[in-house]
């Protein structure tokens, strides 16, 4: 993002991480943000809204540090529930499109890793963990998340519309291409 925060950069007025968070409570689910260790402009962005923050303490290491310090806080936190990864940088993520997945889950049997696809089947987020995944989820190291874990597991699908469960805004280009094509969202 040439040094600006894409999670802070506005969608309709808002922070992106915001919005994302709220979009979670809006599903009925329990919200954690795990946050990088003293991240005041990210803490302040969620200020009000109904979730829990976690600090992650090394997440310079990457996505495994974050994921890593989220299952250790669900298995401690709340043992035996599974954990669900929205990535906060994929805005096209709508609260029906949570609750899909989690219904997916549970008509799966509450055991299998369940994954948001969009329309042409690349797998993307949401994403729900099973608690028997977590304590290798607690074990991750670097920039790769869970890939490894999941390869060797078989994955409850759920299809998402277009590309709202893979879109994610990583760069400035990123964001003016989905802007352009979402009719402003500045």
């Amino acid at each position: 993002m040439r040094g600006r925060d894409k999670l802070l950069e506005q969608v309709d007025g808002t922070p992106l991480l915001r919005r994302q968070a709220g979009t979670a409570v809006a599903s009925g689910c329990e919200v954690v943000v795990a946050l990088p260790k003293g991240d005041v402009a990210r803490r302040d962005a969620i200020g009000g809204l109904e979730v829990t923050t976690i600090e992650v303490e090394d997440a310079a290491e990457g996505l495994g540090a974050t994921l890593r310090a989220a299952a250790l806080h669900v298995m401690k936190d709340a043992p035996g529930r599974a954990m669900m990864i929205l990535l906060p940088d994929v805005p096209g993520v709508v609260a029906s499109d949570i609750k899909s997945v989690i219904e997916r889950f549970e008509t799966a049997g509450g055991d299998t890793p369940t994954r948001a696809t969009d329309a042409a089947g690349r797998p993307g987020t949401p994403l729900i963990v099973p608690p028997r995944l977590l304590p290798q989820f607690a074990r991750l190291t670097g920039d790769e998340g869970g890939r490894a874990i999941l390869e060797v597991e078989t994955i409850a699908l759920v299809q998402l519309q277009g590309n709202c469960a893979t879109q994610d805004l990583d760069t400035p280009e990123d964001w003016k291409t989905w802007r352009k094509e979402a009719g402003s969202h500045s």
